[in-house]
């Protein structure tokens, strides 16, 4: 008795489900530390899931404990989380019934101290540099005189107003303002967008692309200006096909936007500056290249015309140069008279001897000749055409004497192919007559068979086809309902009827009553006389 007494004893705690306790443990740790500050390192980030929840751990050189960041807080995160990144996280311990383990669900994130950022700082400007994003080679050189000028800036800082205001003093240009957050949440992704936007405008398109960009800020804090020193910003400034002035912060400031920018000024002013000349000062240098171009202008005439002078003076009179060809020309002319002489003896002589020659009988003899010659030609032709017309008449009559001979072999050759073709007549109708007893052979077979598999060779049997009113067969009494047009198919033939009456109800397992058949309805007036009930 005292045996069972001690072991009932053991037993007197309360039992609970393992559900229970999970979430007693659960609430306990919720209440306890609704509310905490840690500090440690991140370890295990991969970004974010594909839920848009981030998963990892934060650890010191002793312990550590997992971390979650909810989907809807990850975008309010003023700083993202890195691997190795040493940060002070805000928020709430709880646990996870499903594996028994706590975690902290971070509500804000900030580094630990400036040495921290630091160190993230220099360690994304040395992975980015070694991507290329720094070299000097991506640089290109800023437009001498642009035309429009993209600033991307706060609209309500001193900074837009810096800037417009030395762009109208030193040469006023077109200047296209894309406002955006300078600092806090959300500023580095507004920057990108807007250097992605200007890229993205169309050379001509109906607002003008500009053709240099400036990415102002004033002073402040490393926290101040961080949003510069976000990735995407730098992979924007790299990527920008339009060339782009960096001005972030004052000259000791530097962001990692300064090294993939083409240019870094040392203040938003001094970016007004270089992306602009300054228009009096070109003024002043056109005017003097102009002076300057005139006087040497003059100068090069009034030394061509001093060379010009030389070379008259050195040039000979006209007399002296006209006395050569005039005294060739008295020369010819005196000659021309006594040519023209010698000539009109040598033609006349040569006429008289071609003259000479030119007689009547020798003009007869020739004339003569040729007729002669015309008529012998005359003569040959004729004979030739005579025994082309007898040959020819030879071969007509050839041909003649063949064609009456071509009927009698025409003849025999008809008769020749009719018999053939009677013989193939023959042989088609026998071919025909095989095949049509083969093929009928072949379709009583197959009839056979399908008579011994058809359902009316059942029906001969005593079996009988119940349909519902649309020709479906019925193979439950349950599917039959009472007042239902039935049609019942015989092996002779089918009658129409109609149920009645409420089913049976079902018989108890290993009962073997019989159900009784119930009596059969009466006929109404005007039914055929071969319908009935079929229960």
């Amino acid at each position: 008795m005292n045996t069972f007494a001690a072991r009932d004893s053991q037993t007197n705690l309360l039992e609970v489900t393992v559900s229970e306790l999970s979430g007693s443990i659960k609430r306990t740790v919720e209440t306890a530390f609704d509310h905490v500050r840690v500090r440690g390192e991140i370890s295990g980030y991969r970004g974010q899931h594909s839920s848009g929840h981030a998963y990892f751990c934060l650890k010191d050189d002793r312990a550590r404990i997992d971390a979650v960041i909810w989907k809807g807080t990850f975008p309010r995160l003023r700083f993202k989380p890195e691997e190795g990144m040493e940060v002070i996280a805000t928020g709430k311990v709880t646990t996870f019934p499903g594996s028994s383990k706590y975690q902290i669900v971070i509500e804000n994130m900030e580094p630990a101290g400036a040495g921290a950022l630091m160190a993230l700082l220099e360690e994304r400007r040395r992975r980015l540099a070694e991507e290329g994003l720094f070299d000097q080679a991506r640089k290109r050189p800023l437009p001498f005189m642009p035309q429009v000028i993209g600033v991307v800036t706060s609209p309500t800082g001193a900074v837009i107003r810096d800037i417009l205001h030395r762009i109208t003093d030193r040469f006023p240009v077109r200047v296209i303002v894309w406002p955006v957050k300078v600092q806090g949440e959300g500023s580095g992704d507004e920057v990108a967008s807007a250097i992605r936007g200007f890229n993205d405008i169309p050379m001509d398109g109906p607002v003008k692309r500009p053709d240099v960009l400036i990415v102002a800020r004033g002073g402040g804090s490393l926290e101040d200006l961080w949003g510069f020193n976000d990735e995407a910003v730098v992979r924007a400034a790299a990527e920008s096909r339009i060339p782009l002035i960096s001005a972030v912060g004052h000259e000791t400031d530097w962001t990692l936007i300064d090294h993939a920018a083409d240019m870094r000024a040392p203040t938003p002013t001094g970016a007004a500056e270089m992306a602009v000349p300054v228009k009096a000062e070109l003024d002043a240098q056109v005017a003097s290249l102009s002076a300057r171009l005139r006087g040497c202008a003059s100068r090069h005439m009034e030394h061509r015309r001093q060379s010009v002078r030389a070379l008259v003076r050195a040039l000979p009179s006209l007399d002296q140069l006209l006395a050569l060809p005039r005294r060739r020309f008295d020369e010819a002319a005196a000659g021309l008279g006594r040519g023209l002489e010698r000539t009109t003896v040598i033609k006349r002589r040569s006429l008289d001897q071609a003259t000479a020659g030119l007689r009547l009988e020798i003009l007869a003899n020739r004339v003569s000749e040729r007729r002669r010659f015309i008529g012998e030609q005359v003569l040959r032709k004729e004979r030739c055409l005579e025994r082309h017309m007898l040959k020819e008449h030879s071969r007509v009559a050839k041909a003649a004497t063949a064609l009456g001979a071509l009927p009698a072999r025409l003849a025999g050759q008809l008769q020749r192919e009719r018999q053939h073709l009677t013989a193939l007549m023959r042989q088609a109708d026998t071919a025909v007559s095989y095949a049509l007893i083969r093929n009928r052979g072949l379709v009583t077979g197959q009839d056979r068979v399908l008579q011994s598999l058809s359902y009316k060779n059942v029906l001969k049997r005593g079996y009988a086809v119940v349909r519902d009113a649309g020709d479906r067969p019925l193979t439950r009494a349950a599917d039959v309902s009472a007042g239902q047009f039935l049609e019942i198919e015989f092996a002779d033939e089918r009658i129409n009827t109609v149920a009645c009456g409420d089913s049976p109800p079902a018989s108890p397992p290993g009962a073997e009553t019989a159900r009784k058949r119930p009596a059969a309805r009466t006929a109404l007036p005007g039914e055929p006389p071969k319908q009935g009930s079929l229960f």
